[in-house]
């Protein structure tokens, strides 16, 4: 009987490498804030639904996006006061 489900010992493609790669960015970036996803794209100025797929590697987000992902990962309280000043 053959089955239909992926094989779990399959190589990850270059693609999907990737995206697992954005994916633990993404959840590293959140987890420094302390924010739920809803909280961190307002706080932040994404959507909350491209957080949630770049969360879940469904999608990865461009290179602006992650190196923004990343000082935020480092800098989550700096960005938060510089994104508070330019309103």
């Amino acid at each position: 009987m053959a089955s239909n489900a992926p094989d779990p010992d399959a190589p990850l493609s270059d693609e999907e490498f990737e995206r697992g790669r954005a994916a633990i960015l993404a959840r590293k970036a959140r987890a420094a804030t302390g924010l739920s996803q809803p909280a961190f794209a307002a706080r932040y100025g994404v959507p909350v639904a491209s957080l949630r797929d770049w969360e879940q590697g469904r999608r990865k987000p461009d290179a602006a996006t992650r190196n923004y992902l990343r000082v935020i990962a480092s800098m989550p309280d700096a960005v938060a006061r510089a994104l508070d000043g330019a309103a």
